[in-house]
């Protein structure tokens, strides 16, 4: 299948012919088929999958400029709100429809004056359009499709509440709803039952990790993570290079060390800092000018940034599933790539949580060459610990 058997519109179709795309993702051919009959969609899909594009295609070619808001999409963070933003101008660059980018953090003079002379599509963070519409200067009556990205980002952060005071002030008999989501616990199968009319899923290797990442724990004492780190960099060759942390602390502890052991081109980002450096952080990511991104898990989901040869995982995630969203930044769209997590014997329950959670065995690697300090983990497969729980308290009888 191709886009133009897809049914899009001229322009939109344009604008994908010129980006040099010919073929949709499975996601994509599933998605922008039923969304442009008009069905509630319901899209269960990792990032990596082309998710963006599958709701932004058919979107554009449902609406005509008339400066008035049609389109409206909710993003969990600024990053993404931006990114998406992007993708929309991109691919509705010959429809004549403007897109205003509304989040906080920053002053509203600049939305405020995108939103005056006229918007087709909003793109916005909830806490900033609810601000916008209390202040009188963004009207919802006309939203034709309200598009709800990375929802269980969104119940992460505690966005629901917010979300669902913008979806009753949006129409209802003729809103179209899209609702997108990597994964779908119960708080959030409801959610979606209370917001979509009859709705039609498209599910795409869910709770998959990319065939091409190759995955690999390295065990070490917690006293050499910072050494084996910086080994590790320095045998791998790459010009695109994440590494995860657990903490915004962590972040500016490893930038530092980095620095500091003649790696200059590394770049932090986290929610402590400035929205402004941290959209230049990502963008020198992306342009070259930092080889190295030394994120949380804020930059984890939805950071569309191609060409990222390995992920590095300072420390174990906590949650498997934030695991697999920070090797989804490698091995995008068919292309190879490498996960490496440094494991210390702290963290082995959260390591076999993983294993069991992407359905398989990380193999276990040692460095050649590398001065180790002992640690039993060196020694071979170790079972993680279960805590124990406390015995409950035996209850007194009554007299």
């Amino acid at each position: 299948m191709t886009f133009a058997e897809l049914g899009l519109s001229e322009h939109v179709l344009s604008a994908v012919t010129e980006s040099g795309y010919e073929n949709p993702t499975p996601i994509q051919a599933q998605a922008i088929p039923l969304i442009l009959e008009g069905k509630d969609v319901i899209g269960a899909s990792q990032t990596g999958t082309g998710k963006t594009a599958a709701f932004a295609l058919p979107s554009l070619s449902k609406i005509q400029a008339t400066g008035k808001p049609q389109i409206l999409i909710l993003e969990p963070t600024r990053e993404l709100a931006d990114q998406v933003a992007e993708q929309f101008i991109h691919y509705g660059k010959h429809t004549g429809c403007k897109v205003a980018l509304l989040y906080g953090g920053v002053g509203y003079g600049k939305q405020d004056e995108m939103l005056k002379a006229g918007a087709d599509i909003i793109c916005a963070t909830p806490g900033r359009l609810i601000d916008h519409f209390f202040r009188g200067t963004l009207r919802l009556d006309n939203i034709q499709i309200l598009i709800l990205d990375e929802v269980d980002r969104m119940l992460d952060m505690g966005f629901l509440p917010a979300v669902r005071k913008i979806i009753n002030v949006c129409p209802w008999d003729e809103r179209q709803t899209l609702f997108f989501s990597a994964t779908m616990p119960p708080a959030i199968q409801t959610f979606a039952q209370w917001c979509l009319k009859d709705p039609q899923s498209v599910e795409i290797a869910r709770r998959a990790v990319a065939s091409t990442v190759k995955h690999a724990f390295y065990p070490v004492s917690m006293d050499q993570r910072d050494d084996l780190l910086l080994e590790l960099l320095k045998r791998t060759s790459h010009e695109s290079l994440m590494i995860f942390t657990r903490t915004r602390k962590e972040a500016d502890t490893v930038t530092s060390l980095l620095k500091s052991n003649g790696m200059p081109k590394v770049a932090a980002m986290h929610s402590d800092i400035a929205q402004k450096d941290r959209m230049a952080a990502l963008a020198g990511f992306k342009d070259g000018t930092y080889q190295i991104l030394v994120a949380t898990d804020v930059a984890a989901r939805g950071i569309d940034v191609s060409g990222v040869s390995h992920v590095i995982n300072y420390r174990v995630p906590e949650n498997a599933e934030d695991y697999v969203h920070r090797i989804g930044r490698t091995g995008r769209a068919e292309a190879e790539g490498d996960a490496f997590t440094l494991l210390s014997a702290d963290e082995l329950e959260f390591a076999d949580s993983i294993e069991r959670f992407i359905d398989r065995k990380v193999k276990r690697e040692k460095l050649e060459n590398f001065d180790y300090i002992y640690t039993a983990l060196l020694d071979g497969p170790i079972k993680p610990v279960k805590k124990k729980r406390p015995p409950a308290p035996k209850r007194r009888r009554r007299r």
